[in-house]
């Protein structure tokens, strides 16, 4: 029997006619349509949402761009106003007598190149007056002479009080000038910086006195009549002082006047004569409430 695949691999195929041709090249692009296209269409639709989407990310990051420019100019800008408003301000008290007005390099120049003499010479007659203001601490110690020869423990703390009123004067008169220097308080705060001060000044007595006079009376062994005074000196004391250093300074820039040669020796002056006199004030009122005399 002869082989059977041997027979159907000697078989010709018969051709195709054409109507056959025709129907599989309909097919075949039939097929193709639907598989194709819709592809390529979806390819080219999903790219629409990217092309969209890298356009205004391209916009955004533009917009992102100026708008960090225009703050950092904006922040440069800002720093240079505050650097000129400091240099303006730094310049607000005056010097050389003209007091309130701007400092030129002009100023400063010639401070550098004035010669001692001259110098001297410009506050000798200030200084000259206050000399004369303090003579009035001889007379109020020469009126009180014997209150002192009575009780001559009042005498321990005369240069206490002294260094004490200028201790807190200086302290006031310096913060104001550099305020006042710096731009950070003008004439129009006047009343609010004296009354800060002056209270601060009452406080800063009142502790100081908590502290010192438990000290004088057990340690030193001073009397209790004496360390009443003391007590009730020290807050007057700092009060007056620390007025006297915020009001000098706004009295000379009212007048004109180069606050930073009058206003430490002022404050000086009449805190020594101011403070000497409520000593002995209190001393007496305080003596008579204990019977003891004048």
């Amino acid at each position: 029997m002869p082989n059977r695949s041997r027979v159907q691999g000697n078989r010709k195929l018969k051709p195709l006619s054409f109507a056959q041709l025709f129907f599989l090249a309909s097919v075949l692009i039939v097929v193709r349509a639907t598989t194709n296209t819709p592809t390529a269409f979806l390819k080219r639709s999903h790219n629409l949402p990217d092309m969209a989407t890298n356009n205004e990310s391209g916009v955004l990051g533009e917009l992102k761009e100026t708008i960090r420019k225009q703050k950092n100019e904006i922040e440069k800008l800002q720093l240079e106003l505050k650097r000129q408003d400091k240099s303006k301000g730094a310049t607000s008290v005056g010097h050389g007598g003209h007091g309130g007005g701007e400092v030129s390099e002009e100023d400063i120049s010639n401070y550098l190149q004035e010669p001692f003499y001259k110098t001297s010479f410009r506050r000798v007659g200030w200084l000259g007056i206050f000399l004369t203001s303090l003579s009035f601490t001889a007379l109020i110690m020469n009126n009180f002479e014997h209150t002192l020869a009575k009780h001559i423990e009042l005498s321990y703390f005369v240069p206490l009080l002294a260094g004490h009123g200028g201790n807190t004067g200086g302290q006031t008169v310096g913060t104001v000038l550099s305020a006042l220097s710096a731009g950070i308080i003008q004439r129009k705060d006047a009343a609010k910086v004296i009354m800060k001060e002056s209270l601060s000044g009452v406080m800063s007595g009142c502790i100081l006195g908590l502290l010192v006079c438990p000290v004088v009376y057990k340690v030193m062994g001073v009397s209790f009549h004496v360390t009443t005074v003391l007590f009730f000196t020290m807050p007057l004391s700092s009060t007056i002082a620390a007025t006297l250093g915020a009001l000098i300074p706004f009295i000379c820039l009212f007048f004109g006047l180069d606050a930073s040669v009058i206003a430490a020796p002022a404050m000086t002056s009449l805190v020594d004569v101011s403070g000497l006199l409520s000593y002995f004030l209190i001393a007496n009122q305080v003596f008579k409430w204990y019977g003891l005399e004048l």
